[in-house]
């Protein structure tokens, strides 16, 4: 299911630059429901109005996890804008999340 969401706001190279992404899980499990919630956050607070994020359920889908080469869950891909860039986990470092996405700059000397 893809959904849009937030209304205004600005982030990275252009402020109308959509940006795409697809987060795979299995079924409802507590950490891909965490991956789900801080997800919809940091697009919240970073990518107002300039976002979608399809959640894809692996146990439904599973031949869509070849297309990205999906070893472990939760995994989120950007597809948009390029390039692409893959996150594995629950996404509660917010931090990780933002320079995993290239939300912000690596930080020379951080952890």
């Amino acid at each position: 299911m893809t959904q849009p969401h937030g209304t205004d706001g600005a982030v990275g190279t252009g402020a109308d630059e959509a940006w795409e992404l697809c987060l795979y899980v299995t079924d409802r499990s507590p950490k891909c429901l965490l991956a789900i919630e801080n997800l919809r956050r940091v697009c919240e607070e970073h990518l107002a109005g300039h976002y979608r994020i399809e959640v894809v359920d692996l146990l439904e889908n599973p031949r869509l996890a070849a297309d990205d080469q999906i070893l472990a869950v939760p995994t989120v891909v950007r597809k948009l804008p390029q390039p692409i860039r893959t996150i594995v986990g629950d996404l509660s470092d917010t931090d990780r999340v933002l320079v995993g996405l290239q939300l912000r700059p690596h930080r020379s000397g951080a952890t």
